[in-house]
C-alpha cells in the first residue's frame, strides 16, 4: 500500500446528520478517562494469517519501511478526518501523540497498564499507543496494508471520542471503528492519497481474520470486538460504501 503525493478532496458527499452537536458537545465535556480498546490479537498473543501469513522476500519489511508505513498511515488518516470535519463546519484536532511501547505496563492510560502486544486509543491522553515489536511482526507476518488497519482502528477510536459517540456494548463500538477504518482506506485510495497494491485486499483480510473474536466469545462480553466474520463485514461496509454506513450521524 503507497501514498501519493495528490490531494483531492475526500471524505463523505453528504452531511452526515448530528456529528455537530455531538462533537460540540463532546469537546466541552472533555475525553472519558479509560482506554479506548484496542484492535484485539489471536491466542498466543500473535497474529496468525491464513493467507499473506509468510514473510514475502519480495516486500521490504526492514524497520525503516514499517516506520514510514506507521508515519504514512497516521497522516493519510488526518487528512481524511479532517476532510470529513471540515464538510461538517468543524474544526478537526488530531490525536495528540502517537506513543510506540516495548513492554508491558511501559505505557499507562490513566493509571491503567497497557498490556504488551496489542494497540489501544487512550481518551486520558488522546493518544494512540501500540507495540512495536508486535507491530512489526504483523507487519512482516500479514504485509503492510495491516499497518494501515490497525491505525486506522484505533485512530476512529479517537474520532468516536470527538464525535460523542457511546455504546452501550464494547462490541457496537469497536465494529463501528471497523467500518470507519474501511472508509478511512477506502475514501483514501478513491482520494488518491493511498494506491491499492496487490495482494493488499488479501492482507486486510488476513489482519482481520488474526484479530476476530472466537466464536464462542459472547457477543456482550465487556471485551467483544466481534467475530472474524463481523469484523470483516464491517471494514469493507465502510471500505467499499463510506462512511455514511457507518451509522455515525
Amino acid at each position: 500500500m503507497n501514498t501519493e503525493d495528490r490531494r483531492r478532496g475526500t471524505g463523505p458527499r453528504r452531511t452526515l446528520e448530528g456529528v455537530r452537536k455531538r462533537v460540540v458537545a463532546a469537546l466541552v465535556a472533555g475525553a472519558v478517562l479509560a482506554l479506548g480498546c484496542a484492535v484485539g490479537t489471536a491466542p498466543g498473543g500473535e497474529p496468525e494469517a491464513t493467507t499473506g501469513a509468510a514473510d514475502n522476500p519480495g516486500r521490504a519489511d526492514t524497520e525503516d519501511e514499517f516506520a514510514r508505513d506507521i508515519e504514512s498511515a497516521v497522516t493519510v488518516a488526518e487528512q481524511y478526518w479532517s476532510d470529513v470535519f471540515r464538510r461538517n463546519g468543524l474544526a478537526f484536532e488530531p490525536v495528540r501523540q502517537i506513543a510506540p511501547y516495548r513492554a508491558d505496563g511501559e505505557v499507562a492510560c490513566g493509571q491503567e497498564p497497557i498490556p504488551a502486544q496489542n494497540a489501544v486509543y487512550c481518551s486520558a491522553g488522546d493518544f494512540i499507543a501500540y507495540d512495536i515489536v508486535w507491530a512489526f511482526g504483523a507487519f512482516r507476518k500479514i504485509g503492510d496494508a495491516f499497518v494501515y488497519y490497525l491505525l486506522g482502528h484505533e485512530y476512529a477510536h479517537g474520532v468516536q471520542v470527538r464525535f460523542g459517540l457511546q455504546y452501550e456494548y464494547t462490541i457496537e463500538q469497536e465494529l463501528q471503528a471497523d467500518c470507519m477504518a474501511g472508509a478511512y482506506i477506502g475514501g483514501s485510495v478513491q482520494a488518491g492519497r493511498l494506491q491499492i497494491e496487490d495482494g493488499d485486499l488479501e492482507e486486510l483480510r488476513a489482519g482481520l481474520l488474526a484479530v476476530g473474536d472466537d466464536p464462542s466469545q459472547p457477543w456482550f462480553a465487556p471485551d467483544a470486538h466481534g467475530t472474524a466474520a463481523q469484523r470483516t463485514d464491517a471494514f469493507f461496509t465502510g471500505y467499499q460504501r463510506g462512511l455514511e454506513t457507518c451509522d455515525i450521524g
